[in-house]
């Protein structure tokens, strides 16, 4: 049993082990710069092609002003698929036959998002073969996330959140480093929590493989950025990250899996619950997310991701807590202070700067 576990502790956390072998251990931190390389490499062979094929021209949405290629999301998938599927033939691991379905997902989505980077497609095409994605990873789940619902009711509140989380991704993939101080915290934090033996070995593989992908692609994400994620990376992204937030929840954490989302959750939520109540189109492109709100507002790009990532490793730890001393008092402070930070990183993101006094004006 994980260490502090209490004897009424949920049956999925209370079976995994209490640590990992050391050769397990090793496995699961060499993912992560394996990966790295493997993606950073990959995009210095791309670029090039990106550069001529790929190119994101601004628009509505875009916090970029001139043309810049996008795709650097095919080296993040193909070094999370290429180095998690090495590593998972390691008999510690396990797992292969739910890594195919998450791996032919994660590349399915690469292909749809690809497809939609260069030729638009429509919104309808998109969500459906999204939510057919979504679906597939939702019928191989193995547990219960709420067993208090019908098993009927618990699947498909989790295919709508499978398919909210693959688009909220791509709505909050529109700021330099964005990605990268969502991804970073969150995918760290679940492989800390695997090597704390509070995750199976092959989410824990995954989100070694995850972190790794994305540090590679970070350098050329910096603000200003050289290299755009493009659909062909949020996707897949947004697509893995679900399953590996579902994994932590069917392992007993479903207040982590919560957490560590939160800001996320909380941009994309609201301002898409915003915008359908003004009568706006949802689904096309905007600037009404609170990150870019933010930098119309007077913040600038690094000090907006800067926030983000910092709001995100506080939420991780809040998320360990609720996992390393599970009780409900634990859990309800834990979640209370992930509230109230988010709300207050949103606030100031959606706070205008006063205005300068007029020159010659009194000085309080």
């Amino acid at each position: 049993m994980p260490p502090n576990l209490p004897p009424d502790a949920p049956p999925a956390l209370s079976a995994l082990p209490s640590g990992l072998p050391s050769a397990l251990t090793a496995i699961l931190l060499l993912a992560v710069p394996l990966a790295a390389a493997l993606s950073a490499g990959l995009i210095l062979r791309l670029r090039p092609l990106l550069q001529r094929y790929a190119l994101a021209r601004p628009n509505a949405r875009s916090s970029h002003t001139v043309p810049t290629p996008q795709g650097g999301g095919i080296a993040v998938v193909t070094a999370l698929v290429t180095i998690s599927g090495l590593l998972i033939a390691a008999p510690e691991i396990g797992g292969r036959p739910d890594w195919i379905w998450l791996a032919g997902g994660a590349l399915a989505l690469a292909v749809l998002g690809a497809v939609d980077d260069v030729r638009p497609l429509p919104a309808a095409l998109r969500l459906a073969a999204q939510a057919v994605v979504v679906g597939l990873l939702v019928w191989h789940l193995d547990g219960r996330l709420l067993p208090g619902l019908p098993l009927w009711l618990e699947r498909g509140l989790a295919l709508l959140a499978g398919l909210w989380f693959v688009n909220l991704t791509n709505f909050m993939d529109g700021l330099d480093w964005m990605t990268v101080a969502e991804i970073v915290p969150v995918a760290g934090a679940l492989l800390l929590i695997g090597l704390a033996g509070h995750l199976p070995p092959l989410p824990t593989l995954v989100a070694a493989s995850l972190l790794g992908a994305v540090l590679g692609f970070a350098p050329f994400n910096r603000p200003v950025a050289r290299l755009f994620l493009g659909d062909v990376g949020s996707l897949p992204v947004g697509l893995v990250t679900a399953w590996l937030l579902c994994q932590l929840a069917l392992a007993g954490g479903l207040a982590a899996a919560l957490l560590l989302p939160l800001v996320y959750l909380a941009d994309a939520s609201l301002t898409l619950a915003a915008r359908a109540a003004r009568g706006e189109r949802v689904w096309e492109a905007h600037r009404g997310h609170y990150y870019q709100r933010a930098t119309v507002n007077g913040l600038t790009v690094p000090g907006v991701v800067g926030r983000v990532f910092a709001a995100n490793l506080a939420l991780a730890a809040l998320a360990a807590a609720t996992l390393f001393w599970p009780s409900w008092p634990v859990t309800l402070a834990a979640s209370v202070a992930g509230l109230a930070l988010v709300a207050a990183l949103l606030r100031r993101f959606a706070r205008a700067p006063a205005p300068a006094p007029a020159e010659g004006a009194a000085q309080p």
